[in-house]
């Protein structure tokens, strides 16, 4: 399932950066919540482990993580690290996304 998914180097580069800062894994998980402007909204959090029926991307030796739930949103997604005069965030290029918010943690399908 790598294929579905992908992590620049830029979001491992930062991934890594922030696991080592609190002694995790460099593990991200996204997970897909209802709410946010637009319907859906992304969330990041660094995981301990991958579970068993997680898709699983790798970019230097840095894991993304998705839930099979999750996964039917996001498939085809690119998670980046982007650093703009507004602040860093991370962002996901969802190719699913029909409409979006303005600060990019928003989603509609």
């Amino acid at each position: 399932m790598a294929e579905t998914l992908t992590l620049t180097p830029a979001a491992a580069k930062r991934i890594a950066s922030i696991a080592e800062k609190q002694g995790k894994p460099a593990i991200l998980r996204l997970s897909v919540e209802g709410g946010g402007c637009s319907g859906f909204q992304y969330k990041f959090d660094l995981a301990e482990a991958a579970d068993s029926d997680d898709a699983v991307s790798e970019t230097d030796n840095v894991r993304l993580v998705v839930d099979p739930i999750s996964l039917d949103l996001v498939s085809g997604s690119v998670v980046d690290f982007v650093e703009s005069l507004g602040g860093a965030a991370f962002r996901v290029e969802n190719p699913q996304a029909a409409a979006g918010c303005g600060c990019g943690s928003s989603f509609g399908i």
